[in-house]
């Protein structure tokens, strides 16, 4: 779609989009390594596009993983009948430093305990999606996406008055608002 607007890869804007995110700190730290090297977000200047329907199988997807780990958040703060029946070794959850203890038995508002997930997924070579992990805390790559979104526009305005894009700026406002209304119901 980028390539109807512009001749082939762009590495002058790839080069200013770097520039910028080093100027105004949008790094993360690779820890593991000797001294924690500091490393710019990943930013491909060719976007990934994905069309509407194929978004829209991708979010029915995720909402159904979502009440799947709700309903096992349930169950092990319940039941616990998927440890009884041996699906997951108790020790595995039971010793998790995540396991709340305390949460035994408590009742949440429409028994959701993931209000907010991040579900990280890469495309295959063979055109599939497919899960990396599921972070049921706010997503640490959230403040990435936002960015790079901003890039994106300052880079590409062309792309964004010519194409339906979904926007991604209202992700704060959002993120506000998910507890209080799942309290009230929602």
């Amino acid at each position: 779609m980028v390539s109807q607007h512009r001749s082939i890869l762009y590495p002058a804007e790839k080069a200013q989009a770097e520039l910028l995110f080093h100027r105004i700190g949008i790094t993360f730290n690779v820890y593991g390594e000797d001294e924690g090297t500091e490393r710019l977000i990943p930013f491909d200047s060719v976007p990934r596009i994905i069309p509407a329907g194929e978004w829209q199988r991708i979010d029915r997807g995720i909402r159904q993983r979502v009440k799947a780990l709700n309903a096992f958040l349930y169950d092990i703060y319940h039941e616990q009948n998927i440890l009884r029946a041996g699906l997951i070794p108790a020790e595995q959850v039971l010793a998790n430093e995540q396991y709340q203890p305390c949460m035994q038995g408590i009742n949440l508002p429409n028994n959701t305990y993931a209000h907010i997930t991040g579900v990280d997924m890469v495309r295959n070579n063979d055109g599939q999606y497919y899960v990396l992990e599921d972070n049921l805390r706010t997503p640490s790559g959230v403040s990435y996406m936002l960015e790079n979104r901003k890039m994106m526009m300052r880079l590409y305005p062309e792309m964004f008055e010519q194409h339906h894009i979904a926007p991604v700026e209202r992700y704060p406002s959002y993120l506000l608002q998910t507890p209080a209304r799942k309290l009230a119901g929602g």
